[in-house]
């Protein structure tokens, strides 16, 4: 620095002298003395000067000595550390100082206006006025206003100013500096600021330096982090894009309605053309429905030409029928030989259980290993160790607040949050010292919060971490008691205490007359944002709540280690439950509270589930009973099958588990309790299928009954293989999605479904025959050993098929209805896709607790009083190379480092936090490295002899600095001796000397590779801002991805082996959301492509039969999110769940309509829909629809939100939608576009009937 310009100015006219020299008595200010009053001419300058500032003072006269240079070197050292990053402001506060203490003109600007004397001869200066310019002290602040701390996230003057940055002033600032309270100041400075001579006295004027400028040394401008005018114009968030609209309204409703409109005209007109030729030409598509007779299948069946095609779908189908037949004969006459087989089959795959595992683990749940968020979390964690557990409360309290507080000797009152009234913090105080001294036992061990806990300066500091306002009073009862008073009025206490920790709170000496540290005992700041909620702006004094945070450490890889933890957490919520405290109202949460009450919550809902299933069991067994009289109530039910049938079902639920388990696949709960619900309505509905066939045919004279069952299974098996085919091929290739919950769930289904099938067309059908035979010999159901008397057993159709075939089905198909059933359909269509764009993506976390749960108060708390969101990390792959100055640049946010480098980068976003949700200054490792290691500092010191470091507060003459005190030394360190001293700065604990010592902020954030020879992973941390909802933290997680990408591109990383990634703890659970859209589409799109190609080769090659199904199936799926945006569902893994299920299920309610829609031998279509849907409607109804209805009504008693929601309302949904389009619009759909009769299969079923007793069948 060049005293020329720093000390004496630019005039010398007339000789003045000084006002003090040397040192003299001891002063009231611990550990500091007054200066000896001296008004004598300037002395020559000592030698010594040189070393101790590293000043060029050349053979100047000054009114200092070396030891007064000593003592104002020693005063200045912290705030140099902080302020040394900007060489401007750095060099205009040593003029301050430099003039105060050396100038040889100090009479023009000083005055000595108290003294006392001093033994022998000699008196000291007790008090002083300096004159200094208004205008040196406006630019001394604004050149240092926006310079920050990095360890802190705060801007310096917060450090340095008595107050917070934002109520500092270039006034109050130095008053506060030349403040005898502040610790530092030896005798009382009284500043006056004026621009013009007064009193006799002439201000110090001296030049300055704004932050932008370049200073004589070359030291450069200051950085834009340090230097807000250096940053040019604030950075604007760009607007949001407008929402489409037309006209005012909605774009998507808009062109819906249109869309429905236009084919809505298209359709009645085409309807009414249809009707006015048909009554032109006297001809109808009409009959009398009932009255078929008149309409055989063809007169004369030889004369039909078959397509090639049409031939090769009738082999493929005659194929399938005899497979069947055969099969379903053998399993009837070799009952025992297929139940044992079966039986085996259901233990050996079900012996697969003994290894099954169920993962409740959140992130295997939700993030696939591949996944972005998932590999950089195993960065993180290998590199820097898992995030810690969390175990945090937030306090409020019914109490009023005290009388606001008056500063002394003047001030505005200052009111305090009633959380904050000392009686309340002393009850808090004794809370927290209990939840310190919990005990908890672990196999026989004794596990303290200690054994757990995060101590950042172990070995040196065992103090556990713990972020609460009572670190501010070190945790004791007597340092918040600590007053202290001027006989009449309390000069300081607690309240004036808190107001300087809260700016200031890396301070390990509040320089209020109490003198009391700020930093927490653990060794670290305690930021108020934080500790305190329910504020507004910064007036963390206005608090509403408390805020304690106890960090645990994570142990992902130590099951011991992890245990220990977890014991103690769950003492930690017992003993939190159980606490009593009128004047406190706690919320909590403990880091297993969430997967304890999702444990909870199902374990809860196993009854609700269990009482579901009961009621579809009871109604599945008495349904499938066909009760011709009171008499034969008990021969003619079919109890004892339908038990049969749900234990079928339920083994190929078991079956699926065992098999998965043996390949060591993890169960989830979603698996659990999903699945049995989505092979009940599957299996249910084959097993009606089965049996109500069986009920309405008649066995042909000389059939036997393994022969009447193996061609019923004929008939109907193709049908179930349909379905079932699909389904399984739908979920398995569902596995593809990239989502651990929809792939597990995919692929248990897909076998489930396909092993139900095996099951009902092999054992059910033998237990089917063993039933029939059971029934044709008058035994009871269950008691099978009662036989009644002979009786004859009549045959008759069931209610349910003769409402479908006489009533239902006629009226659906009736010539005004159909109209009105594709328009009602095509209108709910049309309403759907303009909402599936407005369905919230994401997962309510209050969602998964129970109604009851203490989470969800946490939850309320959370959103309603914190101030400040999830940390996040920036971290730089391993590969960088800070041993270069352009490796420095790119990364540091000081003097010298490129405006785009990382850290100014993440300062830049912060300034728009709204947008970025980026909170805070980024925390700097390496810009905190490059001010510690500064000769000026005092921090970086080694033992000369040893060459070990000594800590600043050390008092050793052999302690040297680490750099020289020249102008190479006041340089960036680069190369080896970048890395000599960076482990002595990860090592050095902060002290009253030396607060930026990097151990507690910085340790763990630094991976030094090579036995300490260069630099790894890195990482640079600030906070999110405050993140309510699912679209707040899957926006920040998207906005913090974007400029980290940003910054990767700048660093020009591209193309190297490192990158740099942003990473929080809830990243991992919220990346699915970002992908979810695209996933939904994916799977739903595999599935109906399975469905398609499965229905294709199984209906014959008759595409369009295929193209039929999808579209019903799609129409299903779209109009499910119409259900989902009415009913406020969102998308997320779990509806995602359910709506491949969905998919599946669907397959149920149509592929059998058209299948057996394909095969009718029918005239027309509305005859063929007719026969269809009279045949099949009335099992897919009562098989499916009211199976499933009643089990599904059940679930609303949950006490569950997440099973109200996402499975009452979508399985209602589900079963609902499913109804009404396989049974209504299905239908009316293949009346008017339905493929046209398969010749092939006409000719064959007419050589297959005719002249047999079943030609009346022909005819229906």
């Amino acid at each position: 620095v060049n005293v020329r310009g720093i000390v004496f100015g630019v005039s010398q006219a007339r000789a003045q002298h000084c006002i003090w020299y040397g040192e003299c008595g001891e002063s009231q200010v611990p550990g500091k003395k007054y200066n000896c009053n001296y008004t004598g001419p300037a002395l020559p300058l000592h030698e010594d000067l040189l070393e101790l500032l590293g000043f060029d003072y050349g053979n100047r006269s000054l009114c200092c000595d070396v030891q007064q240079l000593k003592t104002l070197k020693a005063s200045l050292e912290l705030p140099l550390q902080f302020l040394s990053r900007c060489p401007a402001c750095f060099f205009n506060l040593m003029n301050l100082f430099c003039e105060l203490t050396c100038s040889p003109r100090q009479s023009l600007f000083l005055n000595g206006t108290d003294f006392s004397p001093y033994p022998p001869d000699q008196h000291n200066v007790v008090k002083v006025s300096y004159y200094i310019g208004q205008t040196f002290a406006n630019a001394m602040y604004n050149a240092c206003r926006d310079v920050q701390a990095p360890s802190s996230n705060v801007r310096a003057l917060s450090l340095l100013c008595g107050q917070d940055a934002s109520h500092c002033t270039p006034t109050n600032w130095i008053e506060y500096m030349f403040d005898t309270n502040n610790g530092q100041t030896p005798f009382a400075i009284k500043p006056i600021f004026t621009d013009v001579p007064e009193a006799g006295f002439s201000p110090m004027t001296n030049t300055t330096y704004g932050c932008t400028d370049i200073l004589e040394d070359g030291s450069g401008p200051c950085s834009c982090q340090d230097c807000s005018q250096s940053c040019g114009p604030k950075p604007v968030p760009p607007p949001q894009p407008p929402p489409w609209t037309i006209l005012g309204m909605d774009g998507m409703s808009v062109v819906m309605w249109i869309t429905y409109v236009v084919f809505l005209l298209s359709f009645v007109g085409g309807v009414v053309g249809a009707w006015c030729y048909r009554r032109r030409t006297v001809m109808s598509e009409y009959g009398p429905i009932l009255d078929s007779n008149n309409h055989s299948v063809n007169k004369d069946p030889t004369g039909m030409d078959a397509s090639c095609c049409e031939r090769f779908g009738e082999r493929f189908e005659n194929a399938l029928r005899i497979l069947f037949t055969s099969w379903g004969s053998f399993c009837v006459r070799r009952p025992l030989v297929v139940i044992l087989a079966s039986i085996v089959l259901v233990a050996a795959c079900s012996s697969g259980l003994i290894y099954m595992h169920v993962t409740t683990d959140p992130v295997e749940l939700w993030s696939s290993p591949s996944s972005q968020a998932r590999q950089e979390k195993e960065y993180f964690d290998t590199h820097f160790g898992p995030f810690f557990r969390t175990e945090q409360l937030i306090i409020t309290t019914p109490l009023v607040p005290d009388p606001p507080y008056s500063p002394y000797p003047i001030g505005d009152d200052v009111p305090f949050g009633a959380p904050l009234r000392k009686d309340v913090l002393h009850q808090v105080l004794d809370f927290q010292t209990d939840i310190e001294n919990l005990e908890a036992t672990y196999q026989g061990e004794r596990v303290t919060l200690k054994d757990i806990c995060l101590t950042p300066l172990a070995p040196y500091n065992s103090n556990c971490t713990i972020l609460s306002v009572l670190n501010y009073y070190q945790n004791s009862h007597d340092v918040l008691d600590h007053t202290t008073t001027d006989g009449f009025w309390t000069t300081a206490d607690y309240h004036s205490h808190f107001l300087y920790c809260v700016s200031a709170p890396a301070s390990l000496n509040d320089t209020t007359p109490l003198h009391d540290p700020c930093m927490g005992t653990f060794g670290g700041p305690v930021f108020p944002w934080l500790i305190l909620g329910g504020y507004d702006a910064t007036n963390y004094n206005n608090a509403t709540a408390l805020v304690i945070t106890f960090p645990v450490n994570n142990y992902h890889n130590d099951t011991k280690k992890l245990g220990k933890a977890l014991a103690w957490e769950k003492e930690f919520i017992d003993f939190v439950k159980n606490y009593s405290n009128p004047n406190l109202t706690i919320a909590f949460s403990s880091e297993r509270s969430i997967e304890d009450e999702i444990n909870r919550e199902s374990e809860s809902d196993i009854s609700t589930i269990l009482v579901s299933y009961i009621i579809m069991f009871v109604y599945i067994s008495l349904a499938l009973g066909h009760i011709q009289s009171c008499r034969r109530v008990l021969v003619d039910s079919k109890i004892s099958l339908g038990i049969a049938g749900i234990l079928i079902v339920l083994s190929s639920v078991i079956c699926s588990l065992g098999v998965f388990s043996y390949i060591g696949i993890p169960l989830t709960l979603i698996v659990i309790e999903v699945i049995p619900f989505l092979v009940l309505a599957v299996g249910v509905d084959n097993i009606f299928i089965i049996v109500q066939t069986y009920q309405r045919d008649e066995r042909m004279p000389q059939e036997e009954l393994h022969q009447q069952i193996g061609r019923i299974l004929g008939d109907v098996a193709p049908s179930m293989f349909l379905s079932s085919f699909s389904e399984t091929v739908a979920f398995f290739l569902g596995g593809l999605s990239s989502m651990p919950a929809v792939r597990t769930f995919s692929l248990f289904a897909g076998l489930a479904v396909f092993i139900d099938f095996i099951l009902q067309i092999s054992c059910f059908i033998s237990l089917l025959g063993l039933d029939i035979k059971r029934q044709e010999s008058n035994r009871l159901d269950i008691l099978c050993c009662v036989k009644l008397s002979e009786g004859q057993e009549e045959k008759s159709d069931g209610f349910l098929f003769r409402f479908f075939k006489k009533v239902y089905a006629p009226f659906i198909l009736k010539e005004w209805v159909r109209p009105l059933v594709v328009a009602v359909f095509v209108g709910v269509l049309s309403f759907s896709i303009a909402v599936i764009n407005k369905v919230e993506v994401g997962l309510d976390q209050t969602l998964s607790m129970p109604d009851d749960s203490y989470v969800l108060d946490y939850f309320g708390n959370m959103s309603e009083f914190l101030h400040t969101g999830p940390p996040v990390y920036f971290v730089v792959e391993e590969g960088h190379d800070y041993l270069t100055m352009e490796g420095q640049n790119s990364v540091c946010g000081g003097v010298g480092c490129n405006n785009n480098s990382l850290v100014l980068q993440v300062y830049t976003a912060s300034l728009i936090s709204s947008y970025t949700k980026i909170g805070f200054t980024p925390s700097s490792w390496l810009d905190d490295y490059f001010d510690w290691i500064k000769p000026q500092s005092g921090c970086c010191r080694y033992y000369n002899g040893t060459g070990a470091f000594c800590n600043a507060s050390v008092e050793n003459t052999t302690c040297v600095n680490c750099r020289p005190m020249t102008q190479s030394g006041k340089q960036r360190p680069t190369g080896q001796d970048f890395m000599r001293f960076l482990p002595m700065f990860l090592s050095d604990n902060p002290n009253p000397k030396c607060g930026k010592g990097g151990h507690a902020s910085y340790s763990a954030g630094v991976d030094l590779i090579g036995n300490d020879t260069n630099v790894g992973a890195t990482y640079f941390m600030t906070y999110h801002t405050i993140l309510k909802t699912s679209a707040d933290f899957i926006d920040a997680m998207k906005k913090a991805r974007n400029l980290a990408d940003n910054i990767t591109d700048t660093m020009g990383l591209q193309g190297t082996s490192y990158r740099v990634f942003p990473y929080s703890v809830f990243y991992v659970f919220y990346e699915q959301y970002l992908t979810i859209v695209f996933d939904t589409a994916f799977n739903l799109s595999v599935s109906l492509g399975a469905i398609f190609l499965v229905s294709t080769v199984l209906l014959g090659f008759e595409v369009w039969s295929a193209v039929l199904v999808s579209l019903t199936i799609a129409m299903i799926l779209v109009n499910m999110f119409g259900v989902m945006w009415l009913w406020g569902i969102s998308l997320n893994a779990v509806s995602l769940v359910n709506l491949v299920m969905s998919c599946g299920i669907s397959v149920e309610f149509c592929s059998h309509i058209v299948r057996a829609f394909s095969i009718s031998t029918k005239t027309t279509r509305v005859e063929r829909a007719e026969e269809a849907l009279a045949h099949m409607g009335s099992s897919v109804f009562s098989g499916i629809t009211l199976t499933k209805f009643g089990g599904i009504l059940i679930l609303a008693l949950s006490k569950s939100q997440i099973f109200q929601i996402f499975y009452f309302r979508m399985y209602l949904a589900i079963v609902l939608l499913g109804a009404t389009h396989g049974l209504i619009f299905l239908p009316v759909l293949l009346s008017y576009v339905g493929p046209s009769v398969n010749k092939a299969k006409v000719q064959a079923a007419h050589s297959r009937f005719v002249g047999t007793e079943r030609e009346h069948l022909l005819n229906f």
